[in-house]
């Protein structure tokens, strides 16, 4: 089985665990796009709206060509601290993207923990996720 993992760079930390426990299973994980270079979003910022702009477009086209050669994909979307306020169980624009294109691609799709209320919690039930409550054991 090959599964993409997939999250917000605030749970990059949380990767190489996670990596490891599927690799145990004999499971191939495959990590997000920029984690050996999280800072690559913040330079395409300081060059500019339109590298930054390119920069996303050619990220959203590599995850959706990394997603059609997976068999699952994994969110961790633990809670996230943004400037004192907890957003529980979090997934980003981005992530939820990836999501996306997981569901169009008939994908697996796991998540760590429940659905986060709010706005996409129908879009993503609709993705029908299989829900781990932190149980790696599940992935299969």
């Amino acid at each position: 089985m090959k599964v993409f993992i997939i999250c917000s760079k605030q749970f990059y930390s949380e990767i190489e665990n996670i990596k490891a426990l599927l690799e145990s299973r004999n499971i191939e994980a495959f990590l997000p796009n920029c984690y050996d270079d999280p800072k690559t979003e913040e330079r395409m910022w300081n060059l500019g709206k339109k590298e930054h702009r390119e920069f996303k477009a050619k990220m959203y086209k590599l995850s959706e060509e990394t997603i059609k050669n997976m068999d699952a994909v994994l969110v961790l979307n633990y809670d996230k601290d943004k400037e004192g306020k907890i957003y529980k169980n979090y997934i980003g624009g981005a992530t939820f993207l990836e999501m996306y294109d997981a569901f169009r691609l008939g994908k697996k799709i796991f998540l760590m923990n429940d659905i986060p209320e709010g706005m996409l919690y129908d879009e993503i039930d609709g993705f029908n996720p299989t829900i781990l409550n932190g149980n790696i054991d599940l992935v299969k």
